[in-house]
């Protein structure tokens, strides 16, 4: 008999808080930092929206640096280069992040930069990063389902080439994780619904991974069950906040495996539709899994099976379209407002994406890519 071999690395991750409002997690946690520096970053939006960010600051008093908001989708190089320059500029020796997965991957890719002592960030993307210190760390309040929160990738577009890559590097990612429904409740319906999918996306390429664990595989299995149901339950109820933090609590073990199994090509097609068509991460899931989903099912049928179970349907791609339709959200292309025209760019840029490369079915040619956008579409 043979035996498998693995390997499965974990982040340095050091907490993940929830019961607690996400003010006085902040500030417990500069205090038992001893930061004395610390930076907020949050999504311009929240910052609207919300009170806690000048909350923050005030509270602090002397202790921060400053806000910054100047954050845009898909992060582009050169919000990231914004931000690098106000933390070097503040000195700042702790950043604090509220918003979904663009103020965290933000703050990634400038910790990924200090850290490998370079200015520039394309210096630390789509390569093998290692370092032994970080000159800084992030405390995370996220207000979506993405799960940047999680993992030590971050992902940057060029405008210039409408090009997204990646930036990775062990403890990158957050140090703590502050899970806040109260927080979240101000997030927008869609936005909550479509990174929940997102969620859902992380967890099914997780389980359909070429390199699958055990440990992963349990996590993610059950957090399909918990997301369909906590999904559907804020959807009909977006003050159910008992659903909200179960979401949240389901995206933490949806992300065991983010950046630590090889996802697929729903990942991968994804990132350069977002850099291309600007759709979100969390649509780019709605339109993208089901088709590639069908299309592995010659080579994935079994974990397919078990995913179906969980999502209560007859297969796996089905019962994420049922989902999605159950949502309101986009469930083709056409849908979701991407022009024909794209999918050839779409296609060839998304032939060099890492995760199309091991994706369970292999892909070798841009016509590959083409046919299961076309099924998309």
């Amino acid at each position: 008999m043979t035996l498998s071999s693995g390997e499965f690395n974990f982040t340095r991750l050091e907490r993940v808080r929830w019961g607690v409002p996400a003010l006085a997690a902040v500030l417990e946690e500069v205090e038992k930092r001893q930061a004395g520096r610390v930076l907020v970053v949050t999504s311009p939006s929240l910052r609207r929206q919300s009170d806690v960010p000048d909350t923050i600051v005030r509270d602090l008093a002397s202790r921060c640096v400053g806000v910054f908001d100047r954050l845009k989708p898909h992060t582009p190089i050169s919000c990231v280069l914004d931000l690098y320059q106000t933390v070097i500029g503040a000195n700042a020796d702790l950043i604090v992040t509220l918003g979904g997965g663009t103020p965290i991957d933000t703050a990634k890719a400038v910790i990924a930069m200090m850290a490998a002592g370079v200015t520039d960030p394309m210096d630390v993307a789509d390569r093998e990063n290692n370092w032994q210190t970080l000159p800084i760390r992030q405390i995370a309040c996220p207000t979506t389902l993405s799960g940047a929160e999680f993992s030590d990738l971050a992902g940057l577009t060029d405008p210039q080439t409408n090009i997204k890559h990646g930036v990775s590097g062990i403890g990158i990612g957050p140090a703590t994780v502050v899970l806040d429904p109260d927080l979240a409740s101000g997030t927008p319906a869609h936005l909550w619904t479509s990174t929940g999918i997102r969620a859902v996306d992380h967890a099914i390429e997780t389980v359909c991974s070429i390199a699958a664990t055990p440990f992963t595989d349990c996590l993610a299995l059950d957090a399909l069950s918990s997301l369909s149901r906590a999904l559907r339950k804020t959807n009909l109820d977006p003050q159910d906040k008992s659903a909200r933090l179960e979401a949240q609590l389901a995206v933490w073990m949806a992300s065991a495996g983010l950046d630590r199994t090889p996802y697929g090509a729903s990942h991968g097609i994804g990132h350069q539709l977002g850099a291309v068509a600007g759709l979100p991460h969390g649509v780019c899931s709605c339109v993208m899994l089901p088709a590639v989903l069908d299309w592995n099912r010659t080579h994935n049928g079994a974990a397919q099976d078990k995913i179906a179970k969980r999502l209560n349907a007859e297969n796996a791609a089905n019962g994420v379209r049922a989902l999605v339709a159950e949502l309101g959200l986009p469930g083709r292309l056409s849908d979701a407002g991407v022009a024909r025209t794209h999918l050839p760019e779409i296609a060839q840029k998304s032939l060099s994406n890492r995760w199309v490369k091991t994706n369970p079915r292999p892909i070798e040619t841009a016509d590959q890519i083409l046919e299961i956008l076309e099924a998309a579409y």
